[in-house]
């Protein structure tokens, strides 16, 4: 996503360069950042044409967090792309969950902003929805792990439930490298770190009780 300045807005989609203003916001300051009479501002309107799109703050920032959602997946994506075709269907469905894992840290290191925006979704309703639709992330593990039980190399039986210590795992850690003691630590030491922690956990499912 480019830094760009965000252009005063003349015609078109009023919604969707609001929408872009609050990530370009967000991207150095969160949400603490986002103010509906700065970003109608930055998008050359007055905040009362805001209110033909967005009910109010709220309800803008929660737009701004379900793109910055479409952009960590997008991360994700890129990281699940780069593994290798010509592995076994079982090293090849490791590998993706891997990368589902370590493209989750990645991007929160890359876009501490938009990675605290992108959870901010998750007080609309149950921890992992936002109404009836699964964020595009927490899709990618679900796919991840299923793709693994469908290459026989997690047994059916130990499925369920395996997406919480996956996601716990990632988030934890992504959380101690962006806010905790971690962010201290040098990339390398970090990217050995994250590392560890995603092949641990998956070890953790794979073995066998």
């Amino acid at each position: 996503m480019e830094a760009s300045k965000v252009r005063a807005y003349h015609h078109g989609d009023l919604r969707a360069a609001l929408i872009e203003a609050g990530l370009r916001v967000a991207r150095s300051g969160g949400e603490a950042a986002l103010s509906l009479r700065e970003l109608t501002r930055a998008a050359g309107v007055t905040p009362n044409a805001a209110y033909r799109h967005f009910a109010d703050r709220h309800a803008l920032v929660l737009a701004v967090a379900l793109r910055a959602q479409d952009l960590l997946a997008d991360a994700m994506r890129e990281r699940i792309a780069a593994v290798d075709p010509a592995l076994p269907p079982v090293p090849a469905a490791v590998a993706r969950l891997r990368a589902v894992g370590l493209g989750y840290i990645q991007f929160a290191r890359a876009e501490p902003g938009w990675f605290e925006l992108a959870f901010l979704t998750h007080d609309e309703g149950p921890p992992v929805t936002t109404g009836a639709q699964v964020p595009p992330p927490y899709q990618l593990l679900l796919d991840a792990l299923d793709a693994l039980v469908a290459s026989r190399g997690l047994p059916p039986e130990r499925r369920p439930h395996a997406e919480w210590p996956c996601w716990s795992t990632v988030h934890g850690f992504a959380d101690l490298a962006t806010r905790g003691p971690l962010r201290h630590q040098t990339p390398e030491t970090v990217d050995a770190l994250a590392a560890y922690a995603v092949d641990t956990v998956i070890s953790g499912l794979l073995r066998q009780p």
